[in-house]
């Protein structure tokens, strides 16, 4: 890194903190000497998170939260969600991976890159989702979107500069037209960003007499355009129409270089292995919402139609270095992925008097991904060529009864998914992979209240998580001549039955949970004895289970709040080819410390952490992850100062014997930021008023 780029930082730094302080000090000269009050303005003073029942819910567009440049950004920021270290995951602590859903309409880790944070209202995180949500997942992250409730056209320029190992930025348009019952909106982003990652593999195979190690680093450039555009039409009522489209084009270059020890029984090779890659990743989201009353019967229908395309291709040349000898090309890579995923869905709610709503509905969705691989050895010379088509269709239909009797709030329902998978080889003449079976998910919620100020619930669901596509298709990564990074066709859905209690005081809760995983999901290595050659791959594991404690503490005093999320978690995973260690409790703690100040300043300290983590058969580190906060409204302007994991410490380790290999790995992540965020919004904003609603829920897994 250039030697003057902490310099430069530093400087920016000091400008940045110095045009706040002389705006402060303008504006306080200008309080001090008027004497006319020309308007009273009453606001009320949000709370940036509230919690129900252990569901929080974030205030993003009235927080600091909204000067965040990219959405998966954001949600690292936020109680119980964890981002892997290639953000391509997205976890909450003790539940999994979630469900998404962006206006109750089910998305993936693509659309939360092609959504501006500019164009975020709220982000609940919903632990115990119902029967209408999908049986995909235990938990789901709603996050909703601004809808104007006043004629206006609005447009807002963003610009973040972001300091991390190496300089990105991201510049970012947003617009929004309002005129009576129609709303269009638009958004444009480009950014040019450089990730760096690193990490450390090292592995024993005794029974084989093998002890290999290695390190690897890559820096990405990565040019990315996001595009976005939707149409939305007020009919009456309840009624409306609405279309979205979405994209995301990306192309990055990254050289990746790995130092490898390897030593096979008596014959010891160091390799320097060098690739130059390639990448283009193009994404497009599209769908069609409608939403119409049946006056005779007093219910609500909505129909929904999406299409997604995924298209992803990488290229990359390699060679290998044997103890200090001159580089040889070693291979020519070329692999393909795309998936195209088509779903529609009817809903039907009907609700009768005393509160009481009965909801049904059904979904059908058809995928088909290829993955096409072209291989060419040097060394051998060999060509391997390799084309995988894989098709899955689902049919889901749920029913829901919800209301209240007396003090008691209730929701019982039941969905059945039928799924049908068909994965096969071009040059097979029978399918590798052909499955049929049919799932019932049944949940249940209660809740009580106690008094005014107190109640419980009790929650029992089955739900099930299935692979992402680009997971149950073929393709591998080079990292040296022994080892491969690689997919599993195999790959089965996960099963998960839960069950929950929870008591609320105030907006304080406990909520203690126990959870039952039959098939998760985990890494493993697969060993191939006659290439010498180990794959790191998902595979499925025997079972898993777990205890949760769950405390939502928030706290305020006068210009300070307050949140806290405390979890003490059990979890103990099993399976035959590995070796269980011991499982033990470890603690997940969350808090942020939000400051208000005079003249429109805003100060966050936050932090999470977790202490060392037994799971049976996985032990991990523990973390503790540091970030800081500024912000400052200056008319049309917002300007805010970004500090993330300010003591560098946002490392993983992870070791695990399985398979006959004993592995311990260390993961380093770019997470270390300082970033300077500037925007400037215009428009008119005229004061008619109608109420919106947006529904939809379609695809997930494109990956």
């Amino acid at each position: 890194m250039n030697i003057y780029l902490p310099m430069k930082i530093l400087i920016i730094l000091y400008l940045f903190l110095f045009s706040l302080i002389t705006n402060a000090q303008n504006e306080i000269l200008k309080d001090s000497i008027s004497n006319n009050l020309s308007e009273v303005i009453i606001r009320q003073d949000k709370k940036a998170f509230a919690n129900n029942h252990g569901n929080i819910k974030v205030d993003v567009a009235n927080s600091i939260y909204n000067s965040i440049p990219n959405t998966v950004d954001l949600l690292s920021r936020l109680p119980t969600v964890q981002i892997s270290s290639d953000k391509e995951n997205i976890s909450i602590v003790g539940k999994g991976n979630p469900l998404i859903y962006i206006d109750n309409q089910k998305v993936n880790m693509n659309d939360l890159n092609v959504l501006a944070v500019a164009d975020i209202k709220t982000i609940e995180i919903i632990q115990n989702p119902s029967a209408k949500y999908e049986a995909e997942g235990r938990s789901v992250i709603l996050i909703t979107r601004k809808f104007s409730k006043k004629d206006s056209f609005q447009t807002e320029i963003s610009e973040v500069a972001s300091f991390k190992k190496k300089y990105n930025n991201y510049l970012g348009f947003n617009s929004v037209f309002k005129k009576n019952k129609l709303e269009f909106k638009a958004n444009f982003n480009y950014n040019r960003l450089n990730p760096w990652e690193s990490h450390r593999i090292d592995y024993q195979i005794p029974i084989a007499d093998i002890a290999s190690k290695y390190d690897v680093m890559a820096l990405t450039k990565r040019k990315q355009f996001i595009l976005g555009t939707g149409l939305f039409y007020k009919i009456n009522g309840e009624d409306y129409f609405s279309f979205n489209v979405n994209s995301k084009l990306q192309d990055d270059t990254f050289p990746i270089s790995t130092i490898t020890n390897n030593r096979n029984k008596t014959v010891e090779n160091d390799v320097v292995t060098y690739s130059e890659n390639e990448g283009k990743k193009n994404f497009i989201n599209s769908f069609l919402n409608y939403s119409q009353k049946i006056n005779p019967i007093e219910a609500q229908v909505f129909t929904g139609l999406q299409f997604s395309n995924l298209n992803q291709a990488g290229r990359s040349l390699v060679w290998d270095s044997f103890n200090e000898t001159q580089p040889e090309l070693s291979q020519n890579r070329n692999q393909n992925f795309k998936v195209n995923v088509f779903s529609g869905r009817i809903d039907l709610e009907k609700k009768f008097k005393n509160d009481l709503k009965f909801e049904a509905g059904g979904v059908y969705l058809s995928a088909h991904s290829k993955s096409d691989i072209h291989i060419f050895d040097f060394l051998n010379n060999e060509n391997e060529i390799s084309y995988y088509n894989f098709k899955e269709q689902n049919l889901s239909g749920y029913s829901q009864f919800s209301g209240k009797v007396k003090k008691m709030d209730f929701s019982v329902g039941v969905r059945i998914e039928n799924t049908n998978v068909n994965g096969k080889f071009q040059s097979d003449i029978l399918p590798l992979i052909d499955k049929n079976y049919t799932n019932f998910f049944p949940k249940a919620q209660f809740s009580m209240a106690i008094d005014s100020v107190k109640s419980m619930s009790f929650n029992y669901a089955k739900s099930i998580q299935r692979p992402n596509y680009s997971s149950l298709s073929q393709g591998t990564t080079y990292i040296n001549p022994y080892f491969l990074y690689g997919r599993n066709i195999n790959l089965d859905p996960t099963i998960t039955s839960e069950i929950s209690t929870s008591f609320q005081y105030h907006d304080h809760s406990v909520k203690l949970s126990y959870y039952q995983n039959i098939n998760p999901v985990y890494n493993s290595f697969m060993y191939d004895e006659d290439h010498h050659i180990m794959t790191f791959q998902e595979i499925n594991l025997d079972k898993e289970s777990g205890f949760n404690l769950d405390f939502e503490l928030p706290f305020r005093y006068k210009f300070w709040t307050i949140n806290n999320s405390v979890i003490f978690v059990l979890e103990k995973t099993e399976d035959a080819s590995a070796v269980f260690l011991t499982s033990k409790p470890y603690v997940y703690y969350y808090s942020n410390n939000e400051f208000k100040f005079p003249k429109g300043y805003t100060f966050v300290l936050d932090w999470w952490g977790a202490t060392k983590q037994n799971k049976g058969i996985f032990e991990r580190n523990a973390n503790f992850i540091m970030n800081v906060s500024v912000s400052k409204k200056i008319r049309n302007w917002n300007l805010a100062l970004n500090c993330n994991d300010i003591f560098k410490s946002t490392i993983y380790k992870e070791q695990f014997t399985i398979n006959h290999v004993s592995s311990k790995a260390k993961y380093w992540v770019d997470a270390c930021e300082i970033s300077i965020a500037i925007k400037y919004s215009f428009g008119k904003i005229k004061e008619t008023e109608f109420k919106e609603k947006r529904i939809n829920e379609t695809e997930n897994r494109i990956r």
